[in-house]
């Protein structure tokens, strides 16, 4: 007997190159089956997604939900039905000092699936808002390796990676610094380390550079400076270089960091990102990134294909994590599913600098299923 039977709808699954109409079983907690015909009397419940889209449960691989507990976190259940979002990693919102309150009264407590990389900072992203905005790498003293080892293997079962933020608004007159720190620890933790660059300093190749396989670019195609093309539009050559040493590319779209000029170029040349993100967080949760289906919508306006989309939110961020038992609807992976619909008409989507383009079509959820249970969407997508 199954727990719930999602009949009918279009399967689509990257990790498993399928893309058919099917049924998807749940039980235990798990995947059961993906089949056609699953009869009524096999499911304690048995929802008709005829008409619209099942895929893995998305993965928003670069969130900051740590509500309450810092200034720029959103609550990851009240917008995770709307988003089609079952997990969501947060990007640093918190630090070894208060990672403990994030797992306590955030982490343990959502509905939905909550997973997190660790600022390097000891007080993570504590002031960011818009009256006040002071990054958290502009004391170095905040940036303690050995203190970051020691939380991180505290709370392993939910560590990701390490996270850094450097440029001139987040680290300052310390360059590079942090970044390093963060590197060190996330070498000794074996762990993969996230990367954001703002504004110079520190210079591109400083950081770049430095990234290792499995590491992650995010903000990968954002606006000048600090842009992945050059003025001709060409890619640059520390892009080409990092994504060959195996350098994961996320978009984190959020309130300043993806321009279509620079998607645009990107995509023209074949160079597609990694994973799909949206760096949700309360100053870009109404506009201009609203949530993760949002930028899904925005890059197949851009000409990327529902299924390379859904693969960027999907089977290519678990593996950034390691989860193999996430982004995947093969049997006896984690019972997690989004149930997708195209809605057709005249869409125009803004990027942060102003610009924007027109889609003919946007991603809409109608419900997502939680560790084997489903949950229908009952809120307008932004």
């Amino acid at each position: 007997m199954f727990d719930l039977v999602l009949k009918g709808g279009r399967v689509i699954d990257p990790s498993q190159n399928l893309d058919r109409v099917a049924d998807v079983a749940f039980a235990g907690g798990r995947i059961a089956a993906v089949d056609d015909g699953i009869e009524s009397h096999r499911a304690r419940e048995m929802v008709d997604v005829a008409g619209r889209i099942v895929t893995p449960g998305l993965i928003d691989l670069h969130t900051h939900v740590y509500w309450g507990g810092t200034s720029l976190g959103v609550d990851a259940d009240s917008i995770a039905r709307r988003s089609g979002t079952t997990t969501f990693i947060d990007a640093g919102s918190a630090g070894p000092g208060n990672f403990p309150g994030f797992r306590h009264h955030v982490i343990e407590r959502s509905r939905v699936r909550i997973l997190a990389y660790l600022n390097i900072s000891f007080a993570g992203i504590f002031a960011f808002s818009k009256e006040v905005m002071i990054g958290e790498n502009l004391d170095v003293r905040l940036c303690n390796p050995r203190v970051a080892v020691v939380a991180a293997r505290e709370h392993e079962k939910l560590i990701v990676g390490m996270k850094v933020r450097v440029g001139q608004n987040t680290s300052g007159g310390n360059g590079a610094g942090p970044f390093h720190a963060a590197l060190e620890a996330a070498d000794k933790l074996q762990l993969p380390l996230m990367t954001h660059l703002d504004f110079p300093p520190p210079a591109r190749h400083e950081v770049v550079d430095c990234l290792r396989r499995g590491d992650v670019l995010t903000h990968c195609f954002k606006p000048f400076p600090n842009a992945p093309i050059h003025g001709d539009r060409t890619i640059r050559a520390d892009v080409h270089a990092a994504r060959n040493r195996g350098v994961v590319f996320d978009i984190g779209h959020g309130l300043g960091s993806l321009s279509f000029e620079s998607a645009t170029a990107m995509l023209e040349q074949g160079f597609l990102p990694d994973v799909l993100s949206s760096d949700v967080h309360t100053l870009c949760v109404d506009g201009p990134a609203y949530d993760l289906l949002h930028t899904m919508s925005k890059f197949i306006a851009l000409g990327m294909s529902l299924t390379d989309a859904v693969r960027a939110a999907t089977q290519q961020p678990a593996a950034a994590v390691d989860r193999s038992d996430l982004g995947t609807l093969a049997v006896g992976a984690v019972a997690d599913a989004s149930v997708l619909e195209t809605r057709t008409g005249r869409f125009t989507y803004h990027d942060c600098v102003g610009e924007t383009i027109e889609g003919d079509q946007t991603l809409a959820c109608h419900g997502i299923v939680t560790g084997g249970s489903w949950w229908p969407n009952t809120e307008e997508p932004a």
